[in-house]
């Protein structure tokens, strides 16, 4: 009886090893190398990016103060302290001399100035003025 134990039980741990050896291996466990690609390291990959146009024009974004046909005093937008003033260029001086004809820009009307850094003569302007009273 103890050797039919025996033959049985060797039989099944050679079974067990028989199986082992023909299943066959699991995807999950193999993993597939990718070889990166390398172009060519010496030369670096330029990425072109959009460039503004030079007008060597200066922007400036603040809240009016005072506005006439000949100077516009703007308190800068972050900056409460910096407040600055701008000749006007003919061209502006002209589109002010319209806006002022309809009530013009009042204290606290938001405007962007687009000035010469050298003589800071504003040569246009763009902001939307408050409705007269």
């Amino acid at each position: 009886m103890k050797k039919i134990l025996r033959i049985a039980g060797t039989s099944m741990v050679a079974m067990f090893i028989a199986a082992g050896f023909c299943a066959p291996k699991a995807q999950a466990q193999d993993p597939v190398t990718l070889v990166p690609i390398i172009l060519d390291e010496v030369m670096p990959i330029v990425v072109s990016a959009v460039k503004p146009k030079p007008t060597g024009l200066v922007k400036f974004q603040g809240v009016v103060m005072h506005a006439n046909t000949v100077q516009v005093t703007v308190k800068a937008k972050g900056n409460d302290m910096a407040v600055q003033t701008f000749s006007l260029s003919e061209q502006a001086s002209t589109k002010m001399q319209t806006i002022i004809d309809k009530g013009g820009y009042q204290y606290g009307d938001k405007i962007t100035i687009y000035y010469d850094p050298q003589s800071l003569k504003a040569m246009r302007f763009k902001g939307k003025p408050s409705p007269a009273l």
